[in-house]
């Protein structure tokens, strides 16, 4: 399955700042603008087959915040390798087109990935 790079926020950082951070441990790029912030917090449970096995066991669900940013580098950037300090999280990537994000994803994550696309869909038409 597939989904848009994620994490954690670590103590004393703010959502953008962990959100740049992970899209930089998972996929490597770093070269973006962040042009717009979801309105709110989203959030998901996982099926009960999952829950004490996903999420390192620890968690129910998640609780997300999405931004948009616009990249500003080249293909040759993106690197889902893993680092030095950090395991790939990835085994492959592409571009896709925003709206058939819902589609890609795995079915308890589609209603989040449905309210972002709503609420970015402006920013997409541009």
């Amino acid at each position: 399955m597939w989904q848009l790079p994620q994490g954690g926020i670590d103590e004393g950082e703010s959502p953008q700042t962990a959100a740049l951070r992970e899209l930089k441990e998972e996929t490597g790029i770093d070269q973006v603008q962040v042009i717009a912030e979801s309105s709110r917090w989203l959030s998901y449970d996982l099926p009960p087959e999952l829950v004490g096995v996903a999420l390192k066991g620890k968690y129910k669900g998640q609780r997300l915040k999405f931004f948009a940013m616009r990249f500003l580098g080249g293909d040759g950037d993106v690197d889902i390798s893993e680092g030095s300090e950090h395991k790939a999280e990835f085994d492959a990537w592409r571009w896709a087109q925003f709206a058939e994000l819902p589609d890609l994803v795995v079915p308890f994550k589609r209603g989040i990935y449905e309210a972002v696309v709503a609420e970015f869909a402006h920013l997409a038409a541009r």
